[in-house]
């Protein structure tokens, strides 16, 4: 919450967060382990969702193939643009360059990622595909969560 005082008088108010989603890889995960969660990044294509986030918000890691969780993150600061290869990626050329400094909050260890099946029937964003195909809720590399699927995921983390 921030104050703003304007001619005496207080305001409050509220910047509300967002919560994201980022899809990538186990392998790409434990790189950013390896450099101590400074910074998360989009793929080329995600440069417009890249630009609304902002310090404050947050950020789940949601590891392909594993169908899990491995960690929550804070962005401390703003997007910015770096060409530079960290992750690795299926699509040639493909460096995630899009990218803003993060502070994790939680990282599960190694293999013992907080698997989606154990609370996809409180999920409601994967709750618009039929139960089988839930994977598809999961699909690209960014998604917006709501309020409650947000707490979901944090208090299970």
């Amino acid at each position: 919450m921030s104050i703003i005082r304007k001619a005496g008088a207080v305001i409050w108010y509220t910047i509300r967060m967002t919560h994201w989603l980022l899809v990538s890889s186990p392998d790409n995960f434990e790189t950013s382990r390896a450099r101590g969660f400074d910074v998360a990044g989009m793929k080329t294509r995600w440069r417009k969702a890249a630009g609304e986030v902002q310090s404050g918000d947050t950020v789940f890691f949601y590891l392909t193939g594993l169908k899990a969780i491995g960690g929550e993150a804070m962005v401390t600061g703003s997007a910015y643009e770096d060409c530079e290869k960290i992750w690795e990626s299926t699509k040639k050329d493909e460096v995630y360059p899009h990218r803003f400094p993060i502070k994790i909050l939680k990282a599960r260890d190694n293999g013992k990622y907080l698997e989606v099946q154990s609370f996809l029937d409180h999920y409601e964003y994967a709750k618009r595909w039929p139960e089988k195909n839930w994977t598809l809720a999961f699909q690209g590399n960014v998604h917006r969560l709501s309020e409650s699927d947000y707490q979901l995921i944090h208090d299970l983390l």
